[in-house]
């Protein structure tokens, strides 16, 4: 008896050009296991001045968030393609938190983080011929456990510079997890996709089957 191959059915309107407008690996990968096909194109957006902006006009977290999507997303525009752009924003106790600048800024926000609860202020938005076609930003909550100096020491030793690519110094996907106490919300959205609304709209646009 032979096991039964089940081929992946066509879940796309491959008329549809799909465009991701971020040079985030956890965001690829996330599209990619939910079987979408699409391009990559990183975008060159000068994300330190329109934060610096927000900072000037009492923005909120999800403002920026949602303007840094909109900004990445409307730079790197082609013809007849949907442009998908996303953005993150970690803040606490009022606060804003970048990704670090080397070990040294990573260990300062994990201290920092430690026994906290944050939220990561998660937008992502769909373009096309440079119009914004529909915006969302998902606010997940996460608490930092108490951990020691030390772990936090072990703790870089093993991720090393794998931990700079991600506001609050960690990734869930790998030894991160062990940072926590607690979560609330969209997983996905956690990593920096919002996947189950990105979707619904996408389907509401035609681009993915009902």
């Amino acid at each position: 008896m032979t096991d039964l191959v089940l081929m992946p059915t066509l879940i796309q309107n491959r008329a549809d050009k799909l465009l991701l407008a971020s040079g985030s690996a956890a965001r690829r990968r996330i599209l990619e296991n939910a079987g979408l096909v699409f391009d990559v194109e990183a975008s060159s957006v000068d994300e330190t001045s329109l934060k610096q902006m927000g900072q000037q006009q009492n923005w909120s977290a999800d403002t920026v968030a949602l303007r840094l999507a909109e900004t990445k997303a409307q730079s790197v525009q082609k013809p007849d393609t949907i442009v998908i752009g996303a953005d993150q924003m970690l803040s606490c106790e009022g606060v804003w938190y970048d990704k670090p600048e080397g070990l040294e800024g990573a260990r300062q926000q994990l201290l920092q983080l430690r026994g906290k609860t944050h939220s990561l202020h998660t937008a992502v938005v769909l373009c096309f011929n440079g119009q914004i076609l529909w915006r969302h930003v998902s606010r997940p909550r996460l608490t930092m456990r108490m951990f020691s100096p030390e772990f936090v020491e072990h703790y870089l030793s093993l991720e090393g510079a794998a931990c700079l690519g991600s506001v609050g110094s960690y990734r869930l996907e790998g030894p991160g997890i062990q940072l926590f106490a607690a979560m609330e919300g969209d997983a996905f959205a956690i990593q920096g996709l919002p996947l189950l609304p990105l979707i619904a709209a996408l389907r509401e646009l035609k681009v993915l089957q009902d």
